[in-house]
């Protein structure tokens, strides 16, 4: 995948409301469009200081490592992921590992779904996550999603209904979390399952797991 440019797709601001905190319905309609980009510092510290919005602008890999284990770490029953490679800079980082390895292992029902926008290739053998993936197959579904025929664009790791890390393009850093938004979270996760259910398991990765 080729490296993330953080320029890129910067045209909008996020603005504040009327009490000085981050409006997430403005953030989410300029990621709708395409246009969001970074907030001042000065809009970010005065959104935490008000402490009661949960939406947060990304604009740094640090900063999406962070959304991205926040949000994993607070799920209950599922977790979403769409991603175009397994990003290893993200999913096979040792601090992520572990938080899947304790959801999987200490939660009943728990499942963790993991689509790929491209053929895993190469990852069977580099990708801890991936590794991972075939030794807890039945927590741990992952499928090649082949012709979305869906509207997801970009990457998500969604945590049951209600938390999201979105970027609206793969090959950058910029994008939001929400911790809870469920009104926002839940849209996209119909996006997913569509996409999820109109593919079956890669025979691929199954063969991988067997072996």
């Amino acid at each position: 995948m080729a490296p993330r440019n953080p320029a890129d797709g910067r045209c909008g601001a996020i603005t504040l409301n009327s009490t000085g905190e981050l409006d997430p319905n403005s953030a989410w309609a300029l990621i709708a469009s395409g246009r969001y980009g970074p907030e001042p510092a000065t809009d970010r510290t005065a959104a935490g200081q008000a402490g009661s919005t949960t939406l947060t602008v990304l604009n740094s890999l640090a900063e999406v490592r962070l959304a991205v284990n926040q949000v994993a770490a607070s799920a209950q029953r599922f977790i979403s992921i769409y991603t175009p490679d397994l990003e290893p800079d993200l999913y096979d980082q040792t601090a992520f590992l572990e938080i899947i390895k304790n959801f999987v292992l200490t939660r009943s029902f728990a499942k963790v779904r993991v689509l790929l926008g491209q053929s895993p290739g190469v990852m069977r053998d580099s990708n801890r996550f991936f590794a991972m993936g075939r030794r807890l197959s039945s927590c741990i579904d992952i499928r090649h999603a082949g012709n979305p025929t869906s509207a997801i664009i970009g990457a998500c790791l969604i945590a049951d209904d209600r938390a999201i890390v979105y970027r609206r393009r793969a090959d950058s850093w910029d994008g939001v979390a929400d911790t809870n938004n469920p009104a926002e979270v839940r849209p996209r996760l119909r996006e997913f399952d569509l996409i999820w259910n109109a593919n079956e398991v890669d025979h691929g990765l199954r063969s991988s797991r067997r072996s």
